[in-house]
């Protein structure tokens, strides 16, 4: 993210500092870096979590690995779906001192 981000970050002169686009990119880059974080920072509990139930449900009963490891799959795509949304955000603003 932080090369997409990087990309719209560029000089601006004073007389464009406070426009309304200026404003409009910075929160959206903001809010894009921060849903992509949150979503990160779940996806990581919710994958430590899931692999630490997995790894004692494998251990009392070998049938349940495959069944705990759709469930991991599915806990793992949050992280995706954070992306995704920080992608589509961050799409949606304009470089910094443009019209």
């Amino acid at each position: 993210m932080a090369i997409v981000f990087s990309a719209k970050v560029g000089y601006v002169s004073d007389a464009e500092l406070y426009s309304p686009n200026s404003y409009y990119t910075g929160f959206a880059l903001f809010w894009a870096g921060l849903t992509v974080g949150a979503c990160n920072l779940v996806c990581g509990v919710a994958v430590g979590i899931n692999g630490s139930g997995a790894a004692l449900a494998d251990a009392a009963d070998a049938s349940l690995f495959v069944k705990i490891l759709v469930i991991e799959i599915f806990s793992s795509v949050l992280g995706l779906f954070g992306l995704i949304i920080g992608l589509l955000v961050s799409s949606k603003a304009q470089d910094f001192g443009a019209a």
